[in-house]
């Protein structure tokens, strides 16, 4: 294969490409493979050649188009082609055995397949164009504009969509200080969590002296409930290693590393063959596009240790070493790995570089608010009816991220609070959903941006078993160096335990604000200088509950099993006998037909007895 050293043999790929998608042939996009999306596209696949159709159709395995809840998902591109795939119909919920009838009626004909649209829940209507859908009309897709529509293992859909244009425009027609500068114009912050921003990042790290740099990209996610890097790297991974490449560039690195946890295997899996296309077409490599800049890329899979998220951890486990912070400064971009200068970036920052460098800082500036420029990624997740993954510009409230295109609480139950941040942001209360997202607000509002983790609770949630539950997790990832954190996180934790156990005492509250306040300011990393959000914020938000447990030994959420037993309201009771079955340890007596009782000395408080009630009688 010829490598490529010129725009006219990028754009060459690029119109041949598009050429043939404008040729004719029916383009299909499924996504959702945790959920049957492959056995789908096998499906369909096993169809297509049934019907000898392959000169017209091609079934395309995407990454994620966002809407996880109503996955598997199968695109019906409009007869505009991919790049207007928004006026498309969406077909959710699919099952392999509605293949056939697919490909027959609305692929190669004309026909939509009623029962497949999407359902308003509001309106009970069936909603056919994408772009009509809630989920998707209030979204500003730009990082996440391909996912979810090109085949993320076959580079030329990438470069017909321009890609790799902006490695060229920069290596060819700017040096690396105008590129900084251009980025430091568009105002782009790191969207790791920290916000800082991405351009001075570059410039203190080009000024580190030094011939030996590296560009790492940062794709360790390990936010309970966060999955925005992994679908980017999963749906678009080229889009990164152009950021890479821009970014390596402009700092003067020869080689860069993507820092990816082995628990996304599939993640690696695009990574790694995005990397092997990118070097064949000589975009990586050594003499890029003909030029005197040479970089290429490596993979390192973290062993999945929460804190390895932090960047002096990470470089030691590149390192082969134990995943551990080290105090700063100095800081990677002067001294990181191998003891070289080094800069570090989160997936999503170096997905929009391409863009920025394209479009130009003012566009980018164009995009959300004063100092919060650009979009975000989120991952929505929790008690919210559209579990999925939202871009939105920098300014939208919480109230249209969790409502309008959330769709709110499940069915049944009340929106109560938002966990924004992972395990060390903080919790909301739905008297501050009109807080505009930007990094200062939310920290203003006792929360934090963070990678883009949110976590929707609803009002069977106990806040103070949340807290728990968080910082249980933040003093496991702990890595144990400092003592604030190793020994600090792990009274908190003991303190929470006592308080849902129902033997809470008085100034509990207390102590835990002071502990969680020295933990915050004499940890040495950001794991443990964060790990308190949770426990501050819901004691400023919901002290009443902390108050109900240690006082009243009661938790009023009713979730907290050493406060709380089941019985049977028998007013509302049906006989219905639903219950009986779901009950796994037979505490539940009594049969279909006659109102049942519950055997206190045998519940074990599991809840399935009120999952499986249709009447709200077991209470």
């Amino acid at each position: 294969m010829n490598k490529i050293t010129s725009i006219e043999q990028l754009e060459k790929i690029q119109q041949e490409k598009q050429a043939l998608w404008s040729s004719g042939i029916k383009l299909v996009p499924v996504c959702g493979v945790c959920i049957g999306g492959q056995k789908l596209a096998q499906a369909m696949r096993d169809e297509v050649t049934r019907q000898n159709i392959a000169d017209k159709v091609q079934i395309v395995e995407t990454g994620c188009q966002g809407f996880c809840k109503m996955g598997p998902l199968v695109n019906i591109l409009p007869p505009e082609g991919i790049s207007q795939w928004q006026n498309g119909t969406l077909y959710t919920k699919v099952k392999v055995e509605d293949a056939a009838e697919i490909i027959s009626k609305s692929v190669m004909g004309p026909e939509v397949i009623e029962r497949l649209l999407y359902k308003n829940a509001k309106t009970n209507q069936r909603i056919p164009v994408i772009k009509d859908i809630p989920f998707y009309s209030k979204q500003s897709k730009y990082v996440l504009e391909r996912c979810g529509v090109i085949n993320p293992d076959d580079i030329t859909d990438y470069i017909a969509w321009g890609g790799y244009q902006a490695a060229h425009k920069i290596i060819k027609t700017m040096t690396p200080e105008t590129v900084i500068g251009e980025v430091t114009q568009s105002g782009i912050r790191g969207r790791g969590g920290a916000g800082f921003p991405t351009g001075i990042k570059w410039k203190f790290c080009r000024q580190s002296p030094g011939p030996d740099k590296f560009m790492i990209c940062n794709a360790d996610e390990g936010d309970p409930g966060a999955f925005m890097d992994r679908a980017v790297l999963e749906g678009d991974p080229h889009s990164v290693l152009e950021g890479m490449i821009i970014g390596a560039y402009a700092i003067g690195a020869n080689y860069g590393y993507v820092y990816v946890r082995a628990e996304y295997p599939l993640a690696v899996k695009r990574v790694r063959q995005a990397i092997k296309q990118a070097k064949e077409y000589g975009l990586l490599g050594n003499n890029i596009f003909g030029s005197d800049f040479s970089f290429d890329i490596g993979i390192k899979m973290g062993a999945g240790a929460f804190v390895c998220g932090e960047e002096t951890a990470l470089i030691s486990s590149i390192e082969d070493r134990r995943g551990m912070p080290r105090p700063r400064p100095p800081f990677p971009v002067a001294v990181g790995l191998r003891g070289k200068p080094t800069c570090i970036n989160n997936v999503e920052t170096l997905a929009n570089l391409a863009n920025i460098i394209n479009k130009g800082a003012k566009w980018y500036t164009g995009i959300g608010t004063e100092k919060n420029y650009g979009t975000k990624v989120f991952s929505l997740a929790g008690a919210v009816r559209n579990v999925g993954l939202v871009e939105v510009p920098l300014g939208a409230t919480l109230q249209e991220l969790i409502f309008d295109i959330g769709g709110g609480a499940e069915k049944g139950r009340k929106f109560k609070a938002v966990q924004l941040g992972g395990p060390s942001g903080g919790c909301l209360p739905e008297k501050l959903l009109d807080i505009k997202i930007g990094y200062d607000s939310l920290i203003q509002a006792g929360a934090i941006m963070g990678s883009g983790g949110v976590i929707v609770i609803d009002n069977k949630s106990c806040m103070v078993e949340v807290a728990r539950y968080f910082t249980s997790f933040c003093q496991k990832e702990s890595c144990g160096k400092c003592t604030p954190c190793r020994i600090g996180l792990m009274r908190m934790k003991e303190l929470l335990e006592r308080i849902t156990s129902g033997e809470g005492q008085k100034g509990d509250i207390e102590l835990l604000i002071e502990l969680a306040n020295s933990i915050k300011d004499t940890s040495l990393c950001g794991l443990g200088q964060t790990a308190p959000n949770p426990v501050l914020s819901t004691i400023r938000q919901f002290r009443h509950e902390y108050e109900a447990h240690i006082r009243e030994k009661e938790c009023p959420a009713h979730y907290c099993k050493p406060l709380v037993k089941f019985m049977v309201d028998t007013d509302k009771c049906k006989a219905c006998g639903q219950c009986i079955p779901a009950c796994p340890v037979e505490a539940v007596k009594g049969k279909k037909g006659e109102k049942v009782t519950i055997d206190v000395t045998l519940c074990t408080k599991c809840r399935s007895c009120i999952e499986a009630c249709p009447f709200d009688a077991i209470v």
